[in-house]
């Protein structure tokens, strides 16, 4: 099964992408589900899970965090008391996985080879502690940034995630996660990543050779 599991809408205040509007277009590429990852916030995404369960399509929730080295994917949490430190922006990155950890999640470096700014980890994936995954797809990347990513994952040992990083509907499944094991709730997502059950690729009709 395709998850696309990097996605935003209007409430990560940075798009105007509707939900329903990306929720349609998931269905509409067959994709069988999406992870909402607004920025900053796990609570926002609350509206787009209940669209999905109006529209019938799986709608998981995590949340995208801007550390002081790079972009992180968290997964697994219930709400935002996973941020501690009462900003939104340059946490920091090891105490964050750390925190994510223990609140019984994961997390993820995404787009860890995207060198703008702050969003990307760059080589200092190689030497990282406490993830469970890599950001090995993503939509908004350059190929050759995905290649990279590609490449540390195997490096590590880790398994892989594609998410599609989408902001306009256009972007919606350009990169996703086959989970080779059912996936149903936030439970069972855990559960597959934790055993290597997935892999990050772009994604028909986007899929390359």
């Amino acid at each position: 099964m395709w998850i696309d599991t990097h996605c935003h809408t209007k409430h990560s205040y940075d798009n105007w992408l509707e939900p329903l509007d990306l929720i349609r277009r998931a269905k509409a590429l067959g994709l069988d589900g999406v992870c909402i990852t607004e920025h900053h916030s796990y609570d926002a995404s609350e509206p787009v899970e209940r669209i999905g369960r109006e529209e019938g399509l799986l709608v998981l929730r995590g949340v995208e965090i801007a550390t002081d080295r790079g972009h992180l994917l968290a997964y697994g949490i219930e709400d935002d008391g996973w941020n501690v430190w009462g900003r939104d922006s340059y946490l920091p990155l090891n105490e964050v996985i750390e925190r994510i950890n223990s609140l019984g999640g994961i997390c993820a470096p995404a787009h860890p080879f995207r060198d703008m700014g702050f969003s990307g980890l760059l080589e200092g994936l190689l030497d990282l502690e406490g993830i469970a995954a890599v950001e090995s797809h993503n939509g908004g990347n350059i190929e050759s940034d995905n290649d990279l990513a590609i490449q540390a994952s195997q490096h590590l040992g880790l398994p892989t995630l594609g998410g599609s990083d989408c902001h306009k509907v256009v972007a919606v499944g350009r990169c996703a996660t086959e989970f080779l094991q059912s996936v149903h709730d936030m439970t069972s997502f855990l559960a597959a990543v934790r055993a290597g059950a997935c892999r990050g690729a772009y994604y028909a009709p986007y899929r390359r050779t």
